[in-house]
């Protein structure tokens, strides 16, 4: 009989968030991203990918604003 893998809970919203982060900077370790890709679903951290690129955007654009009207 073969025996089923174990299943792995998903990682937390603050690690699939940290992970994210990390991986936009490219500082994401080797171990962190295996453990995403084996527990994690694709469609949270396209997600949480998505949010981030939007406020990094917002982020840059306010920045920009206040140093040209400064």
């Amino acid at each position: 009989m073969h025996k089923k893998p174990e299943q792995q809970k998903s990682p937390s919203i603050l690690k699939v968030i940290f992970s994210v982060i990390a991986a936009a900077f490219g500082v994401q370790t080797g171990k962190n991203s295996e453990r995403d890709f084996s527990t994690g679903k694709p469609l949270v951290f396209i997600a949480a990918g998505l949010i981030f690129a939007i406020l990094f955007v917002i982020t840059i654009i306010g920045i920009v604003s206040l140093v040209l009207q400064a």
